[in-house]
């Protein structure tokens, strides 16, 4: 078994709001991304794709585990720590009993300043699909979203409905509810060409899939190049001049 592997993480909803979507992508990209680093487990590259129907991430090269850290707690300076016998202070009592452990299971740390009794654990690493689940749930929590709106008979809240949550970790489902969905590894196609569900094997597999089989492209750059040149190309069919306005285009790109 390979010690790292590819993640991808696809919320599909409602309708997003269009002016919309490029922010909530790349702030869910963001937030994303920076609990990865915060964990520890940091991906070779990272993508973020956003079509009307949902946001998708892919983490490329993602470790499954964190690795084992270790920490340093500092506690009381030697001299208050033992009296004039040798024997421990009620403050080195009391930070010992803070760590969980005895006074005698407590280290010395050496400095320029001085001594400190200090307690160094090892922290062994958690799996990263332990962690995936409560990641994504903060991450969309603190998506800019001005108003959030319910459904159904649930108390979960999101900018518009959500219908499917794909967790994929390498060839495996990660289990986790996300805004009371279960997540697995079926992706949606278009709404009209595709509606069926799509079986994504690997996260690898996401993209291609999703534009050959259902009919969407998720890519938004590549979306907004594509009307882009379409527009280009009938202006100079036309023998005319095509005036693009960004904004409108950014639009476009995200109905």
């Amino acid at each position: 078994m390979t010690d790292r592997r590819d993640l991808l993480v696809e919320v599909g909803t409602e309708e997003l709001p269009p002016k919309a979507l490029r922010r909530l992508s790349d702030a869910f990209a963001e937030a994303m991304r920076a609990g990865l680093d915060t964990a520890g487990v940091r991906p070779s590259s990272s993508y973020a794709y956003a079509a009307p129907r949902r946001l998708a991430l892919l983490f490329k090269d993602l470790p499954i585990n964190q690795q084992d850290r270790e920490t340093l707690r500092r506690g009381p300076a030697m001299a208050a720590a033992f009296d004039e016998d040798g024997c421990p202070t009620p403050a080195a009592v009391g930070f010992a009993r803070s760590c969980g452990v005895e006074v005698e299971e407590l280290d010395q740390l050496e400095a320029k300043k001085g001594s400190w009794l200090c307690f160094r654990n090892v922290e062994k690493g958690k799996s990263v699909s332990e962690l995936i689940p409560d990641m994504v749930r903060k991450s969309l929590l603190h998506l800019p979203i001005p108003k959030r709106m319910r459904w159904g008979n649930g108390n979960h809240e999101f900018v518009r409905p959500v219908h499917w949550v794909v967790l994929l970790f390498g060839d495996e489902v990660i289990e986790a509810d996300i805004l009371g969905v279960k997540a697995d590894r079926y992706t949606r196609g278009h709404r009209f060409h595709h509606p069926q569900p799509i079986y994504i094997g690997e996260p690898e597999a996401y993209l291609p899939l999703l534009e050959t089989e259902g009919r969407v492209l998720a890519d938004l750059a590549a979306r907004r190049e594509a009307i882009r040149a379409q527009v280009m190309e009938q202006a100079k069919q036309l023998k005319g001049r095509a005036v693009i306005d960004d904004a409108l285009l950014d639009e476009v790109s995200a109905l």
